[in-house]
């Protein structure tokens, strides 16, 4: 007894020594903590869980602050405890007070509303409206309808009332484990319907006020530089995405430069940048200004403004909301005299953000510039970095070099640490992306968006066509970067869908070794490589099957994959190739090996591996009726059945059943045949806001 006493007492200072001398790096962890408190939520199926998680946290933080006598490590301890009850409290909270169940159910419906945005959708030839209904109380606060423009006698704006008869229904769900989930996002932007025009879309009232100017710059912009490259500018001055082409946008994203097309931190602070360049250069101008007026600071807060302006102008999305509060605290920072740039400013902004939007830690945007920033900033604060890349009195092409390496490093750096949202959110990450951003992101930031902002300015004076010219060149140039790394056989690799237990450990992992340090922060590489280890080594689905049961893709003995319709679309196709890491063309399942089809159902037979029995599938392709003897029959003789309808209590197959009602409530599955496992899209038990029946439970 005694000698375990020694040993703890010698653990616990062994502890103690090491969370001082990190103890600058304390405060750090706190958006961290917040944050697992968050995804919590989102991962625990019901309140019943929830509300364990709370009272466990909030329990072990009242057992460390009673068994702590003094020292960081209790304290350290009880505060994290705090916190991860505190996260999971304030998206609970968050989800509370949005209180907009969804659409119930899909209906056809007339009504009168307030419009709240027109978008062109370019590139499908369609209008996003989103509207306000009124004097419907049945219905959504906000919906969402799709219309063609042939359907509107007139161009309809933001502010007009309108009357229109559409079809709605509840925003879809995940199809798949690993899809996005749209419902989700929509609940947290209070969107409660989507669907599409039904007839002529009447304008009842034209707006009081001023149209979209949004819209109106987009088709400024659209008139002064038309074809691809005008898309893009059109996305970068309004960060609307919907001008431009699936096959530009696709190799945008195979090429690692799909976050220029979100208005991000690289944006806001190029025009901040931009605005304090040219507001200090005017202010000098006066030698009584220069003199006796603090110049910098009032540039300063001038491209403060107009970086508040941009984010609002541009629909305040996180990554802009990010880069904004970044820059005000950096502003603040200059004007206290304290060192602006650093990870405390990185951890503030990501509070904020948790505080307000809770809801964004899930999601892509936030995690990956919050992600990526923190790595710039680590690498160089890390000593031996700093010693390698800082200024120098050297020659020229030394210092070309230099740079030149440090930015090569720096993108090497953002794309491993990214490696694992990006597979985790897009089951793909880009394997050529460093390189392509190495010219991208300097031609995007010194030359397209200064030259656009002039070209803007000058257009008010009728003198901007020669500086639109030079925006067009170089986004013709940035375009042809795209296409030409995405035509590249290994510029990107795809992974199935992997566990969250992966990409926790690899986040962990990598966080802990960014915002440590100490030698303690070498411990973390272990558990980011088991991580990756994890990711890599995910087993590829057998079968796939959407959350209604209508699309089902099989994997063949000779590696291809077959649809059971042949007529799925573009999207349910890109989806289901994702989900399985499939790159090829899909075959006919109706033409597979030892497939026999009727027109209402499949069956077929997959071989085993291995020592494995071949395995038998009953798949429906209709919903008409099915004899019931026939039915009981076929189910009998399958091992599984899947199906887009109710199955009757009497088809029971020899291993599992997936009707319409099964693959609802688990948000559709991935079949592994090998291990006889079913990995489904949530808990079936699950009972968040957003799932259609669930309510605010």
């Amino acid at each position: 007894m005694r000698r375990s006493s020694v040993w703890l007492g010698r653990l616990h200072a062994r502890a103690e020594s090491v969370l001082e001398a990190e103890r600058a790096q304390l405060p750090l962890w706190v958006p961290i903590l917040l944050g697992a408190g968050i995804i919590a939520w989102f991962t625990l199926p019901a309140p019943p869980q929830w509300m364990a998680w709370i009272a466990f946290w909030l329990g072990a933080a009242a057992a460390f602050g009673a068994v702590g006598r003094g020292g960081r490590l209790p304290a350290a301890l009880a505060v994290g405890a705090v916190l991860l009850a505190a996260g999971c409290l304030l998206i609970w909270a968050k989800a509370l007070l949005v209180a907009q169940p969804p659409l119930a159910r899909a209906a056809v419906v007339e009504m009168e509303a307030r419009v709240l945005s027109a978008t062109p959708l370019a590139a499908r030839g369609l209008v996003r409206l989103e509207v306000a209904p009124l004097s419907r109380p049945d219905l959504p606060a906000r919906v969402r309808i799709n219309a063609a423009p042939d359907q509107m006698a007139e161009e309809i704006a933001a502010g007009d009332r309108i009357a229109v008869r559409a079809w709605l229904m509840p925003p879809a769900p995940a199809a798949l484990p690993g899809a996005y989930d749209f419902a989700r996002t929509a609940y947290f932007s209070g969107l409660g319907a989507t669907g599409r025009a039904v007839g002529k879309v009447q304008r009842l009232d034209a707006a009081t006020a001023g149209g979209d100017a949004r819209a109106t710059l987009a088709h400024h912009i659209a008139a002064r530089l038309p074809g691809p490259e005008g898309t893009i500018a059109i996305t970068l001055a309004t960060g609307n995405q919907n001008w431009i082409s699936e096959a530009d946008a696709d190799a945008m994203r195979r090429s690692g430069l799909a976050h220029l097309l979100s208005i991000s931190g690289l944006h806001v602070s190029a025009l901040i940048g931009g605005v304090i360049l040219i507001m200090v250069s005017l202010l000098a101008l006066s030698p009584t200004l220069a003199l006796r007026w603090p110049v910098l600071m009032i540039a300063a807060c001038v491209g403060g403004a107009a970086g508040i302006g941009y984010t609002v102008f541009t629909g305040a999305q996180v990554p802009t909301i990010r880069s904004c509060i970044a820059a005000l605290l950096v502003i603040a920072g200059m004007a206290l005299g304290r060192e602006a740039i650093g990870l405390r400013l990185i951890a503030t902004g990501a509070l904020i953000v948790m505080i307000f939007w809770p809801e964004a830690v899930i999601g892509p945007s936030f995690q990956m510039s919050f992600v990526a920033v923190t790595a710039i900033v680590a690498l160089y604060e890390y000593p031996p970095a700093r010693r390698l890349y800082e200024r120098r009195d050297e020659g020229r092409i030394k210092r070309w070099t230099r740079s030149l390496g440090a930015l090569l490093a720096t993108g090497l750096l953002v794309e491993l640490v990214l490696t694992p949202i990006a597979f985790a959110h897009f089951h793909r990450s880009g394997l050529l992306g460093a390189a392509a951003n190495m010219i991208a992101i300097p031609l995007t930031s010194f030359v397209v968006m200064p030259a656009e902002v002039l070209a803007l300015v000058l257009d008010a004076v009728g003198l901007g066509a020669p500086v639109w010219w030079v925006v067009g060149v170089a986004l013709k140039f940035l375009l042809w970067i795209a296409h030409t790394v995405a035509s590249q056989p290994f510029a990107t690799l795809s992974l199935p869908v992997s566990s969250g237990l992966a990409f926790a450990l690899a986040m962990i992992g990598l966080l802990w070794v960014m915002l440590w340090h100490t030698a303690l922060r070498w411990w973390g590489l272990p558990l980011a490589a088991l991580g990756f280890f994890l990711t890599f080594l995910a087993p590829s689905a057998d079968v796939l099957v959407t959350a209604d049961g209508h699309h089902v893709a099989v994997r063949l003995g000779d590696g291809r994959m077959a649809l059971l319709r042949d007529r799925s679309g573009d999207y349910v196709r890109t989806t289901l190739a994702e989900a399985s890491a499939y790159d090829g063309e899909f075959a006919s399942l109706a033409q597979a090996p030892d497939t026999r089809c009727t027109r209402d159902m499949c069956a077929m037979t997959l071989p085993g591996r291995a020592d494995q029995p071949p395995v038998h599938l009953l798949i429906s392709r209709s919903r008409l009726l099915v004899p019931y003897p026939e039915l009981v029959a076929a189910c009998a003789q399958a091992d599984l059945v899947i199906a887009d309808r109710r199955l009757p209590p009497g088809c029971v197959p020899r291993w599992a059943k997936l009707d319409r009602p099964a693959l609802s409530a688990m948000g559709g599955a991935l079949i592994l045949l090998d291990s006889r496992e079913i990995v489904p899209g949530h808990d079936p038990r699950g009972r968040h806001p957003w799932i259609v029946g669930t309510g605010s439970r």
